[in-house]
């Protein structure tokens, strides 16, 4: 049986590529030592495919940034405002990708949102009544031409049409029907400029398709392809990935794409598609049957008994990824520190290239029961060391509903906190963590690699946590945080004081351009076994007559954040997770912190991609976790959250009903579109929307920022809004942050001397 997978992580291996960029964008190396580099990676990447059998490679799937941005700059849908600068291809790209601040102008970064139920963050492009599609097909072209001559056959993989005209903002008064022609046009000529270097397989990704397809975008879709299809010269691959495609699995078959790929891990329909309709026997399916997004072995007898179901129905089969192994590591063999006994039940993108060239060669068998492949992975499967702790497994089943809700009502609570905390109209804070300079991630690692003790780590925290909290007073923020300079990540931190996980040491996976994160891993049941955050925000909390924010990350983003098992539901490990908060929540209090931030940033991650399954699969379990974990403090401690780089509009009523105090929320990329919702919803809780995008090493202006308080205004009451950063600050320069604090500061004591006492 053929095997193939959707795409390829491509951060490097040891994280490769971001220490280039990175090093180009301080100007370190050339824009030509960039590329070099780049390209030796793919290379590398490509070669680990090859030897791994993988018939046929995909090619386009590598980004210096994201795959949304390039597709833009593919097709020329390129905003004016960074065209204008005047910059190279490269600079261009990445004005839009970061934002520029320089010698050639002032413009802000695109919009940036979360990549479906993923945490991975894609640009969104940006589309108005100007935009002339224009193709550049010069850079996959080069990767193209570079990859058969490496001697590798090939698949062209590029984001399609419909799911970047659905993703796209549109700015002007067309509507996605008026873009449909020109976009239709693009994308042929793209086609014959690949046939011209390539003849084979064409991988086209709409991942669009499985989401909430109406009547309308299905014809759209349709009449998108006919013209698209009408002249093609290689075979056309449709992709789709993150669930089923139960809205349009009809319109699909009966177009003349040569294969079809659908996700059999997160789409629940997708085999009952199968069934009710058939598949056509010219076609050939593309199973998406080995988890592209976590990072467990597949379970072989399972696997092979669902092939051959699926085989019943369509009999030409490739087996696959569900989606791009983007989403996981690179390999199991970079982890050195890990027992033999845990990593032997993990597979990363390699070992998936591993796995998925067995599972085919097992389906060619008649008889694969004594296979040593199979013998192997049924071993791994009744020896399974996860562990589950009768005492947490008790506690979560002792729960109530009154263990899920505060006592007092959330309009009580905000009276009395803002007599017992005098707070002023509009005041000041940070998202949580600040820089995390060249010093603090020094003190980290010679920790790590013992060159000093406990003792002298913490010193080293409470000297940074005395600087930033004395930087702070002197900015003049009225409520301060300690920086996070104990924490390397705000879910990696926490697992690492929680029982039940594990971590890598190189399982590094993409969040957003050079960004990268290490997911922890979800190996037993989850307890707190003693305080973790307490001493160093109490410790803060003595420098200071303000009050400082404690600061936690969330149940449900630990959660998403995090490889869940697959053989427990997520709704008792949230739950769980809960729970060990609320420990450290009451022990918080107990300290005299008076403010404790809760932060869900990915709340909204993991949210069913269909309406329909919003409720009962997610958010009846993971805003109640939310609440669990603060409910038991007292009324006059005020909770905040914080939530970014989603589109939240559509759950706002759920959002509210978090019972928070106060919520932060990302808004400055995404043009506090949020506000007229909260408007419309009548949000009860305090709400802090972005004024500045911190993603970008631009700084906003006095007057920008006030002329974003002022649209604030007038849909949030005074008494309700509070000034902040769209997220913390770890990632920016020391210098930046500064100057970015001071005139956010300064807009709001503006802005507040306009309103009427």
């Amino acid at each position: 049986m053929n095997w193939t997978i959707v795409g390829f992580p491509r951060i490097g291996e040891f994280r490769q590529l971001k220490r280039a960029t990175e090093s180009y964008w301080k100007g370190e190396i050339t824009q030509a030592e960039l590329k070099s580099r780049a390209d030796q990676q793919c290379s590398e990447q490509w070669a680990v495919q090859k030897q791994a059998g993988l018939p046929q490679i995909p090619v386009g799937d590598f980004s210096f940034y994201d795959q949304m941005l390039d597709t833009a700059f593919l097709i020329g849908a390129v905003p004016a405002r960074y065209v204008s600068l005047g910059l190279d291809q490269l600079d261009t790209y990445f004005a839009a990708a970061r934002g520029y601040q320089g010698e050639k102008g002032d413009v802000k970064a695109l919009t940036m949102k979360k990549w479906f139920n993923t945490n991975y963050h894609y640009m969104v492009p940006e589309l108005d009544d100007e935009t002339r599609f224009e193709l550049d097909f010069s850079r996959l072209a080069e990767q193209i031409s570079r990859a058969r001559a490496d001697g590798l056959e090939v698949r062209p993989v590029v984001i399609g049409p419909f799911t970047f005209l659905k993703l796209a903002r549109l700015k002007g008064k067309k509507n996605i029907a008026d873009y449909l022609p020109g976009i239709a046009e693009i994308y042929k000529r793209l086609l014959a400029e690949i046939a011209k270097v390539h003849r084979g397989w064409i991988q086209i990704d709409e991942p669009q398709l499985v989401k909430d397809v109406s009547a309308e975008d299905a014809a759209l879709f349709t009449r998108l392809y006919e013209s698209l299809l009408a002249e093609k010269q290689n075979k056309i691959l449709l992709q789709t990935y993150f669930g089923d495609v139960r809205d349009c699995y009809s319109q699909i078959i009966s177009l003349p794409f040569d294969g079809v790929g659908l996700d059999f891990i997160e789409g629940k329909k997708s085999f009952e598609l199968l069934q009710k309709y058939g598949f056509p026997k010219e076609k050939i399916l593309f199973a998406g049957l080995v988890n592209g997004k976590n990072i467990w072995r597949a379970d072989y007898a399972a696997k092979l008994a669902a092939l051959k179901k699926i085989t019943a129905v369509a009999p030409s089969v490739t087996l696959s990824t569900s989606c791009s192994l983007l989403h996981v590591p690179y390999s199991v063999k970079n982890e050195t520190k890990l027992s033999a006994e845990v990593t032997r039940h993990f597979a990363f993108a390699f070992e998936k290239l591993e796995e998925l060239a067995q599972l085919a060669a097992l389906a060619e068998k008649e008889d694969y029961a004594s296979d040593p492949a199979f013998l192997e992975n049924r071993k791994l499967f009744g020896e399974s060391p996860l562990r589950s702790d009768p005492a947490v497994r008790q506690r979560v089943e002792s729960l109530h509903e009154a263990d899920f809700h505060r006592s007092e009502p959330r309009r009580e609570r905000q009276n009395l906190q803002r007599k017992v905390l005098a707070q002023k109209l509009l005041p000041t804070t940070t998202i949580g963590s600040f820089p995390q300079t060249a010093a603090v991630k020094q003190n980290r690692s010679r920790f790590r690699k013992g060159e000093i003790d406990k003792a002298a780590y913490d010193e080293g925290v409470r000297g940074f946590i005395r600087e930033c909290i004395a930087l702070q007073e002197e900015i003049g923020l009225d409520v301060l945080v300690h920086g996070e300079f104990e924490r390397n990540d705000m879910v990696e931190y926490f697992g690492e004081n929680l029982a039940g996980f594990v971590f890598t040491e190189n399982g590094w996976v993409q969040s957003y351009g050079t960004r990268g994160v290490k997911p922890p891993i979800v190996f037993g049941d989850i307890k707190r076994e003693k305080p973790f955050t307490v001493e160093y925000i109490a410790y803060a909390n003595t420098l200071t007559e303000k009050d400082v924010k404690g600061m936690l990350t969330g149940p449900v983003t630990i959660l998403n954040w995090s490889f869940p098992r697959e053989d427990v539901p997520i709704k008792e490990t949230v739950c769980q997770i809960a729970l060990a908060l609320q420990d450290e929540v009451l022990d918080l209090e107990k300290a005299g912190v008076r403010i404790i931030q809760i932060d869900e940033a990915a709340l909204r991650e993991k949210l069913p991609l269909r309406k329909e399954d919003w409720h009962t699969d997610y958010l009846d379990f993971a805003i109640p976790a939310f609440r669990l974990a603060s409910s038991k403090v007292q009324p006059e401690t005020q909770i905040h959250t914080h939530m970014c780089y989603s589109e939240f509009e559509d759950i706002i009523p759920s959002i509210d009903a978090m019972d928070a105090d106060v919520i932060t929320f990302e808004a400055s990329r995404s043009q506090l579109t949020i506000l007229d919702s909260l408007r419309a919803n009548h949000f009860e809780t305090e709400v802090g929307p972005g004024v500045y995008d911190i993603h970008s090493p631009r700084v906003p202006g006095v007057e920008e920022i006030k002329s974003a308080l002022r649209q604030m205004l007038e849909k949030i009451p005074a008494e309700n809004l509070w000034v902040n950063p769209d997220c913390g600050l770890k990632t920016r320069g020391t210098a930046e942050t500064e100057a970015s604090l001071k005139n956010l500061v300064q807009a709001a004591r503006e802005i507040r001397a306009e309103i009427p006492q």
